[in-house]
């Protein structure tokens, strides 16, 4: 097992909360491994309270689950989960939002995205930050949905956002370079920057649409 991080300036179950679901989404924590909390304890060198209380934050998140005799594994993220569950949730959610958010030409938004894509250069750029970009896509779409005042919306967003971003950081490879994330969220701010509700609509479903199957 890899060294444990040096402990930030922050809650030890947010801490551990943090680290254990960058290690699942990149793969160290592979589906079906057991999350024991007594070994995290050790390896982090913690206490137990604060793993027990960030593994059952992994469950609700949909990233483990518990089973009988088992108990905490690492859930695995198929691509007929993407395909059948997340990404259709995605499409009716993110449609709606930037159809919204084009229409409202707020600039306020617009310069919080820009802001982002501009962060994603950086991130893109050697050496790739793969944890950064992701997290700033998921940012990306997360503050369009966040500006449709749509409380129900923003709510079903935040319960498949983990899973989200795991899928971002385990296909990202398959849909061309880190460049092409970037040039893609650069061009869904010029669709909602037209003003055109349909366009803007069209251009996150075509984006969407490039995690349906590879």
């Amino acid at each position: 097992m890899a060294a444990p991080p040096t402990s930030p300036p922050e809650s030890r179950r947010d801490w551990i909360l943090r680290n254990l679901r960058d290690r699942i989404a990149h793969g160290e924590l592979a589906a079906g491994e057991r999350l024991v909390e007594r070994d995290i304890s050790v390896h982090y060198g913690i206490s137990r309270g604060p793993v027990r209380e960030a593994i059952m934050v992994l469950e609700q998140e949909g990233l483990v689950v518990t089973h009988p005799y088992r108990g905490a594994v690492v859930a695995e993220i198929t691509q007929k989960e993407i395909e059948e569950i997340l990404v259709p949730i995605r499409l009716v959610i993110e449609k709606a939002a930037f159809r919204a958010a084009a229409e409202a030409a707020d600039e306020e938004l617009f310069g919080t995205l820009d802001a982002l894509v501009r962060r994603m250069e950086s991130a893109a750029a050697e050496p790739l930050d793969a944890k950064a970009l992701a997290d700033l896509d998921v940012a990306f779409h997360e503050a369009v949905i966040a500006a449709a005042d749509q409380t129900q919306s923003l709510r079903i967003w935040r319960t498949i956002q983990p899973r989200v971003r795991a899928y971002f950081l385990r296909d990202a490879p398959h849909h061309g370079t880190p460049g092409t994330v970037v040039d893609q969220h650069r061009a869904l701010l010029v669709a909602l920057r037209s003003g055109d509700a349909a366009r803007a609509g069209a251009a996150v479903v075509e984006h969407i649409g490039i995690h349906l199957g590879r």
